[in-house]
C-alpha cells in the first residue's frame, strides 16, 4: 500500500473523529495529515512526509489555540453569549421576601436578583450581568 493512501486513510479518520467529538482541533490534526499525504504524492521520503504533517498540524493547532485566547472577551465569570442580554431591560412587579423575583424576559420566566446594596422596588430594571440562570439586575 502506498504511503499516501496511509496518510489519507488517517486523515478521513480524524474528520470521522473530530465529527464524532466536536473537537475543532482534531480538524487541525487532519489538515496536518493531509499535508503528509500531499508531500507522499510529491514523492518526499517518508520523514520528510512525518516532517510536513508535524509542521502543518501542529502549526495549525497552534495558531487555532493562541488565535482563541487572543480574542478572549476578558469576562471570565458570564457566559459568552450573556453580554447580549446586559443592558436590556426588564419590569419587575414583586420581589420576594429572599430579594429574588420572577420576571418575563425573552418569552421565558427567570429568577432576577438584585445588585448588592441596591434597594428591592418594583419596577423597571436594567439587566447587569448573567450569573448562572438568574438576572442580576440595577435598578433603572
Amino acid at each position: 500500500m502506498a504511503y499516501s493512501t496511509l496518510w489519507w486513510l488517517a486523515t478521513g479518520s480524524a474528520v470521522v473523529a473530530e465529527l464524532l467529538t466536536g473537537t475543532f482541533y482534531l480538524l487541525m490534526i487532519a489538515a496536518g495529515l493531509a499535508a503528509g499525504a500531499i508531500a507522499a504524492h510529491a514523492g518526499l521520503p517518508p520523514p520528510a512526509q512525518i516532517v510536513a504533517s508535524a509542521l502543518v498540524g501542529g502549526g495549525a493547532v497552534l495558531l487555532c489555540y493562541y488565535g482563541k485566547r487572543r480574542k478572549g472577551t476578558g469576562r471570565t465569570n458570564a457566559r459568552l453569549d450573556a453580554g447580549l442580554d446586559v443592558g436590556e431591560h426588564v419590569q419587575v412587579d414583586a420581589w420576594a421576601p429572599d430579594a429574588t423575583a420572577q420576571v418575563r424576559y425573552r418569552g421565558t420566566l427567570w429568577t432576577a436578583i438584585l445588585r448588592p446594596g441596591a434597594s428591592a422596588q418594583p419596577g423597571l430594571h436594567r439587566i447587569v450581568e448573567v450569573v448562572g440562570s438568574r438576572l442580576l439586575l440595577d435598578r433603572m
